[in-house]
């Protein structure tokens, strides 16, 4: 078949597509990675997808850029009634000017995504309620997850570097010019004119006087900063709030200070590279964060993994799941003011897991484990037995503490119940994921919904609550320990004898068929996403990554709207985020 005939198949199969029928003109091609969508008629037809075919969780948005135009790429799922992915690409091909409708008016769970896409591919979303950029500041010049953008001082598209492999002749840019700096600035740029641009939280602030409690008093709004240092912003985060007195009126999250283009770094890296580059995302779950991106490589790759590397990999990943709740629980007591007490408790058992995971990773935090096909090393001798010991004996009594010590406090109950209130809808609608959507009465987890690695072999309970408020969200994650601890033992007693990696010669470059592929995992803060694309070179030609508790803090406003200022405090721990993993 000539391209012509192909291409007017393609166009005859698309118009005959059912969603066509109510929506006409919405598919404009029905591709096998989804469906090419009108920019003009997308929002119908999300609408259409959402009401009628129960597509309501939006769970990732990013985008391409293609020689020829940028695609923005739409994951959809259910999650009140679980569905498979739905997959809608737009395409726009003026790439002088890229535009869009936004579907934030459709799901919620968009914002903060379409914001990324703008800020780093520069496609505008008309109809977005706040436009602007998320994890750059608003001075910055370019866009650099295009193709075409160079930072200062580019050396080359992709690794290793030719002025640094293999003889190791290289000199920094910061030494070759004078002032030390690895910047750039743009052309005729004049630092005597230049003016920062300033952002007006005109939405927040609304009118300049509100009408207080209605006895006659007057109170001014004002704009009150939490972070970006802040012991309770958990790392460099920043929370702009507009309070009347003490009341929370409006709130803005302020993120990107220790955003480092983790995925431009991606794009530069050749596959095997970026394993070691996911641990720094959640650096308290770095075991989880390999093997999200492992998965996404294995289905372009094909590879079959080894039954001993399954079970290793669902134990280094529930091990995870443990310390990252326990922490969490930790400092979120530690945030309501019980000061480090219940912290060092969870740090204590953490420390102990880490014991295991350096000695099967030779690292405690930046584990770099997962390999393409299975694991980096077979576990140690003693180390199974060390691992049981804590499963069955140390852990269950230390879970048995936590609850004597911290369920029943007054204080921390009173603080909690009823604070931060999502509903099931508000939930997904907002594309809330792990602890966050399970507290809302919603029992959707990955490893049930679509399972990946063994997890289809292990009888666990899916945990959920429903008064989806900051108590139920500390109630969810203790619950998912016991589960946790359930998984294990079994993993543990099904442990099988065997190889961890594929047969063949040790790998230390993989080629990657062209193609794409999406792996979600239950991370321990929710799905964890990775979207790479191969163009059949060393190095992935798009690399994204969908961090969960970015998207968790697109619902903050929406949760302390009404609270004390003070609530806000303990809503933000709740969400349980993680500055390396937000920020990427």
């Amino acid at each position: 078949m000539t391209a012509e005939t192909i291409a007017t198949a393609q166009a005859t199969a698309a118009a005959s597509h059912p969603y066509n029928e109510v929506v006409p003109g919405a598919v404009l091609e029905a591709t096998k990675t989804g469906l090419v969508v009108s920019p003009d008629r997308i929002v119908e037809l999300a609408r259409y997808l959402r009401d009628e075919q129960g597509y309501d969780y939006c769970s990732m948005v990013t985008s391409i850029d293609w020689p020829q135009y940028f695609e923005v790429v739409y994951y959809l799922y259910g999650a009140a009634t679980p569905k498979d992915a739905l997959v809608l690409r737009v395409r726009l091909t003026d790439k002088a000017n890229p535009v869009m409708p936004s579907l934030t008016s459709v799901w919620r769970g968009a914002d903060f995504q379409e914001r990324e896409v703008y800020d780093l591919m520069g496609v505008r979303f008309e109809g977005h309620p706040n436009l602007r950029r998320i994890l750059l500041w608003e001075g910055f010049e370019g866009h650099p997850l295009r193709k075409d953008y160079k930072e200062p001082y580019f050396e080359e598209e992709s690794k290793p570097f030719k002025s640094r492999h293999p003889d190791g002749a290289h000199q920094w840019a910061e030494d070759r010019v004078p002032w030390k700096d690895n910047v750039s600035y743009p052309v005729g740029w004049d630092p005597d004119l230049w003016r920062s641009p300033e952002v007006q939280y005109r939405r927040i602030m609304g009118v300049d006087e509100a009408t207080g409690n209605g006895d006659g008093l007057r109170t001014e709004r004002i704009l009150v900063n939490m972070g970006p240092q802040h012991p309770s912003t958990h790392g460099v985060f920043r929370m702009v709030i507009a309070v009347e007195g003490e009341n929370v009126v409006g709130l803005e999250p302020e993120m990107g200070y220790l955003h480092r283009c983790h995925e431009k770094i991606g794009e530069r890296n050749t596959y095997i590279m970026n394993i070691a580059f996911t641990d720094r995302l959640d650096y308290v779950s770095s075991m989880s964060n390999n093997l999200g991106y492992v998965l996404a490589v294995e289905k372009l790759m094909g590879l079959q993994v080894p039954e001993r590397a399954e079970y290793i990999r669902v134990i280094m990943a529930e091990l995870t799941r443990i310390i990252s709740h326990l922490i969490a629980v930790g400092f979120l007591f530690n945030d309501l003011g019980a000061y480090f007490t219940p912290a060092l408790y969870g740090m204590r058992e953490r420390e102990l897991i880490l014991d295991l995971f350096e000695a099967a990773a030779g690292s405690r935090m930046m584990c770099n484990y997962m390999r393409f096909g299975g694991v980096m090393a077979d576990l140690p001798a003693g180390w199974v037995e060390r691992a049981r010991n804590l499963v069955w004996n140390r852990l269950p009594k230390v879970m048995e503490d936590f609850e004597n010590l911290l369920s029943g406090n007054e204080i921390f109950q009173s603080r909690t119940h009823g604070v931060g209130v999502l509903t099931a809808a508000e939930a997904i609608n907002y594309s809330m994921s792990g602890p966050m959507l399970r507290a809302s009465g919603v029992p959707y987890d990955v490893r049930r919904a679509e399972p990946y690695s063994i997890y289809d072999r292990f009888e666990f309970d899916v945990c959920s609550r429903p008064e989806g408020d900051v108590w139920a969200r500390f109630r969810v994650r203790m619950d998912e320990i016991y589960q946790s601890l359930r998984i294990l033992k079994q993993a543990l007693d099904g442990l099988p004898e065997g190889p961890i990696m594929p047969p063949g010669k040790k790998q230390y470059q993989v080629r990657v068929p062209a193609g794409e592929a999406y792996a979600r995992i239950e991370g321990p803060k929710g799905e964890l996403g990775f979207f790479v694309v191969s163009d059949g070179k060393p190095n992935p030609y798009r690399y994204h990554v969908r961090a969960p508790t970015f998207i968790n803090l697109t619902s903050l406003e929406k949760m302390t709207l009404g609270h004390k200022i003070a609530d806000a405090v303990v809503i933000l721990g709740a969400v349980d985020i993680v500055l390396g993993e937000v920020d990427r």
